[in-house]
């Protein structure tokens, strides 16, 4: 019988989740948590129950996944999944759930990338993504500066995702960055003159605004262009 560690009254870790298959296994199973976010990197397992912050990460998350699930649902350019979307790279050994993810048709139907269906077997049920997504965004909490400025990126570099968006909202000076893929690492995407940037996968250009509604709450909008 394997070992458990108890974090609280509804957080119990096995003990013998010693890998990436074994946390995939767990994730998959109705012993898994449906709080919090718990992801495997860098050879551990790691837990933030912390409450979202309203404004500066759930509702922005909410403007950015909307506006990117919108358009890619218009255009039948693939799949937009956020909200503990299991997504997991053998290559890269990690299993996590990103903030909005993005899998293009083309991925799809070429392998790069497959949808994993639950193990009943039954149509339209799926839990995870597996192997090379092409776009993945990470909005910036105070519980994931590191994590995401630091850890995530290349991981998902070496996953073969093929753009990665990063959002921190926290601050007075908003940060919306685009990388796409370069020969080693992401690199950035240099704004245009209008403070757009390009996004090679959905074939747009992007801006995040910030302004404040009638009453006087902090409120975001993507906006975009075409190329």
């Amino acid at each position: 019988m394997a070992t458990i560690i108890r974090l609280d009254d509804e957080l119990m870790i096995p003990t013998d989740v010693q890998s990436l298959a074994d946390f995939r296994v767990w994730a998959a199973s109705d012993k898994f948590p449906d709080r919090g976010r718990i992801d495997y990197l860098d050879r551990s397992i790691e837990v933030d129950m912390s409450p979202e912050d309203l404004h500066t990460y759930g509702k922005v998350k909410l403007a950015i996944s909307t506006a990117i699930w919108t358009l890619t649902e218009r255009e039948e350019l693939g799949e937009t999944y956020s909200d503990r979307t299991r997504y997991s790279c053998l290559e890269a050994d990690v299993s996590v759930e990103p903030d909005v993810v993005f899998v293009s048709e083309e991925s799809l139907e070429s392998g790069r990338a497959r949808l994993v269906p639950q193990a009943s077997g039954d149509p339209d049920r799926y839990i995870e993504i597996e192997g090379s997504a092409d776009l993945i965004v990470e909005v910036v909490s105070d519980r994931s500066v590191v994590k995401d400025t630091r850890r995530l990126p290349p991981r998902y570099y070496q996953a073969g995702v093929q753009e990665f968006w990063l959002v921190d909202v926290r601050g007075r000076e908003l940060v919306f960055q685009i990388h796409h893929r370069g020969p080693d690492h992401f690199q950035p995407v240099a704004p245009d003159g209008e403070g757009y940037q390009l996004s090679s996968v959905l074939g747009r250009r992007y801006r995040l605004e910030r302004r404040r509604n009638r009453k006087g709450r902090v409120t975001f909008r993507l906006l975009d262009q075409p190329i």
